[in-house]
């Protein structure tokens, strides 16, 4: 069963890749992207396409830093000594200790 499942995986990422790269094989026409004051950028269309996919995930990750910058400043314990009392009750309550041994 297991390796059922691992063929059936495979396939499925083979026949993606092959889908991707006949979409890059029939679209290798030259595009022209029009920036503002007349500036142009010609590419080939999957050179575009790759390129607003890569500007799209750096702008998603930027987006998450701030996020990221909160998650790891509550995950830190000698910052959280600095917090006031009243943010300190918010914070969850460390988990009981368990002793070693058993």
């Amino acid at each position: 069963m297991k390796q059922l499942l691992w063929l059936l995986k495979w396939i499925l990422k083979a026949a993606i890749f092959f889908t991707l790269f006949a979409f890059a094989l029939n679209n290798q026409q030259d595009t022209t992207v029009h920036f503002f004051f007349g500036t142009e950028w010609r590419a080939p269309q999957v050179l575009v396409v790759l390129a607003v996919f890569a500007v799209g995930v750096v702008v998603g990750a930027l987006g998450m830093v701030p996020r990221w910058w909160k998650h790891r400043r509550s995950a830190n314990p000698t910052q959280s000594a600095a917090l006031t009392p009243t943010e300190a009750n918010k914070l969850p309550a460390a988990p009981p200790a368990i002793p070693h041994g058993l």
